[in-house]
C-alpha cells in the first residue's frame, strides 16, 4: 500500500505582561489552538510551577497514548465481530526529572477495562489489544516503553 502523509497543526499562544525576568516567576499558562477546534487551556505540571487546574504536556502525552490505543482497539473489535459496550482506561505514566538536564518519560502503562456483550469472544477481545498496540501511531512514535494491561469482562445479562 502506498505511504500516506497526514499533517497536523497546532498553535501555542503565551503572553505575560511581566515578561520573563526570572524563571521562577513567569506564567506557565498558555493556550493550545488547533484549527477548527476549541482552544485548550494548558500550563506546566504543578511540580514545575504550573497551574494544577489546567492540562499539561505530560498529561496530554499519556492521554494521547491511551486515546490512540482505544481508537485502534475499537476499530479492530468492530472488524472482528467483538461487540464492545464500554471501555475505560486508567492510564499512567512515569517521568524522570533530571533537573537542569531536562527529563524523559520512563514508561506509560495503559489499563483498559473493556466490557463486551454476552456471546463475544473474550479471548479475541484480549488478543486484539496486542494488535492495537502494534498499530498505534502515538505508541510507535515515542522512545519509551508503553505497556498494556487489559481486563476484559462480559456484560451482565
Amino acid at each position: 500500500m502506498a505511504e500516506k502523509r497526514h499533517h497536523y497543526r497546532a498553535t501555542i499562544l503565551w503572553s505575560d505582561p511581566a515578561g520573563t525576568p526570572r524563571a521562577s516567576t513567569h506564567s506557565r499558562n498558555h493556550v493550545i489552538r488547533i484549527p477548527g477546534k476549541a482552544d485548550l487551556q494548558a500550563s506546566s505540571d504543578p511540580g514545575f510551577r504550573g497551574d494544577p487546574s489546567l492540562h499539561n504536556p505530560e498529561d496530554l502525552l499519556v492521554a494521547s497514548l491511551s486515546s490512540c490505543h482505544m481508537l485502534w482497539y475499537l476499530g479492530l473489535c468492530a472488524r472482528a465481530g467483538v461487540m464492545v459496550t464500554a471501555y475505560v482506561d486508567e492510564a499512567e505514566g512515569t517521568m524522570i526529572d533530571l533537573g537542569a538536564e531536562g527529563g524523559r518519560f520512563e514508561r506509560v502503562t495503559l489499563h483498559p477495562r473493556v466490557t463486551v456483550k454476552q456471546g463475544s469472544d473474550v479471548e479475541k477481545a484480549r488478543d486484539l489489544h496486542r494488535d492495537a498496540h502494534r498499530l498505534c501511531f502515538v505508541a510507535n512514535s515515542v522512545n519509551f516503553p508503553v505497556a498494556c494491561e487489559p481486563v476484559v469482562v462480559t456484560a451482565p445479562t
